[in-house]
């Protein structure tokens, strides 16, 4: 296994170089076991999770209580983003798409220096990441009380930074101004992929999350929607962390667990670029933020099984730091839309991408916690074709 502890510092103007780089279309095999070139000239390997890593137990996060970090027994812990973190090594990835969520509990720079690069900085330069809540909101539960990084630290720990820790205004993970908050897209073969962020309830975002007024969230939903029209890719594929459909939610939750929106402050925002995917059809959207695997079957907007025409959506919140509960009643998920799912272990995705479709095959790494190892034994696995553009 190849993964290794690399300085953040070291390698911040490095990250910055080949932010902009088709890191699959690189050079063919040189014997080296794995290069970072892609497989074959015709398939390529993306990794997909979130959720990661947990809070280090260091001086500065003394105050934040000991159930909440890394070596508490309630959660994945190192354990669990080692285990993680080798499975996406192992695949040999062309890229890996990282679903929000990186690092707990409010993704301070050192934060990500002590804990996700101890796992995950291996595989750094394929990393293409999406924030989540935790890069960008205030931690205020569980006695805990921590101020809202505004995805300083993700940043940061992504596009570099200089000697005080200010990031780098253009990345690895996309513009940090005001104009802009880390959206982008990228191509990988033959399919077009979109990273967005949805951490509109943030002061980054003025707290805004309007698809349709001036604010910056709009202006992201502006940005995508030409994005789309400009892409004329048969395989379209977007991630972002608060997913549009849920399987977390069960009748006594909400009224309807397969509508969309998600019941977050970022619902409409997840609706809205639903939307705009299905209207130029995409082919898979990805997201994180529920602490599980769930495959959910094609739907349209208003969450209405289509397939024929939807979007099927794939949560992987499962990359280490703890897991949360799929709802079941009467004997099935809550969401009738829900296909599979497993939430007694922590995964990562393996999607191979073709030139007209895709499998996906997912398997546990490691057990969570009061667990035994049958939870290693659950497999999802299947393939589809890409609907949509004007390739050949």
């Amino acid at each position: 296994m190849r993964l290794r502890t690399v300085s953040a510092i070291a390698i911040g103007t490095a990250v910055v170089a080949l932010a902009g780089t088709a890191v699959a279309g690189s050079a063919s095999d040189n014997g080296n076991d794995w290069p970072y070139a892609a497989q074959s000239g015709h398939t390529y390997t993306l990794a997909a999770v979130g959720d990661i890593a947990c809070e280090p137990a260091d001086a500065e996060n003394a105050a934040t209580p000991s159930t909440l970090k890394c070596g508490s027994a309630s959660l994945g812990g190192y354990a669990a983003e080692y285990a993680t973190a080798g499975q996406a090594d192992a695949m040999h990835p062309d890229a890996v798409a990282l679903l929000g969520d990186e690092q707990y509990e409010v993704g301070k720079l050192s934060d990500f220096e002590q804990s996700f690069e101890q796992a995950w900085g291996g595989l750094k330069f394929l990393e293409h990441p999406a924030p989540g809540n935790h890069e960008y909101y205030a931690y205020k539960k569980k006695g805990d009380n921590e101020a809202a990084q505004n995805g300083t630290g993700y940043f940061g720990y992504f596009n570099g930074h200089d000697q005080s820790g200010t990031p780098n205004t253009q990345g690895q993970a996309g513009d940090d101004t005001d104009a802009r908050q880390g959206w982008y897209s990228y191509d990988l073969g033959k399919w077009h992929i979109v990273s967005l962020n949805i951490e509109c309830n943030s002061a980054a975002f003025g707290n805004d999350c309007s698809t349709t007024d001036q604010g910056l969230l709009a202006q992201e939903t502006q940005w995508l929607a030409a994005d789309l029209r400009a892409n004329h890719s048969q395989c379209t594929l977007a991630y972002w962390h608060q997913p549009t459909f849920t399987a977390a939610d069960s009748s006594a939750d909400v009224a309807d667990p397969s509508a969309p929106g998600a019941d977050t402050a970022e619902g409409g925002a997840a609706d809205a670029w639903w939307k705009l995917l299905y209207q130029h059809p995409a082919t898979l959207v990805l997201n994180g933020h529920e602490h599980y695997y769930a495959r959910l079957r094609p739907m349209d907007p208003a969450g209405h099984a289509d397939p024929r025409n939807g979007i099927p959506e794939f949560i992987v919140g499962s990359g280490g730091e703890a897991l949360d509960t799929i709802a079941r009643e009467h004997g099935g998920y809550s969401n009738p839309n829900v296909v599979t799912g497993q939430d007694s272990a922590y995964g990562v995705l393996k999607l191979t991408l073709g030139s007209n479709g895709y499998s996906w095959d997912y398997r546990p790494a490691l057990a969570g916690a009061g667990f035994g190892s049958s939870a290693l034994n659950y497999h999802d696995s299947g393939s589809a074709s890409c609907r949509g553009g004007d390739d050949d």
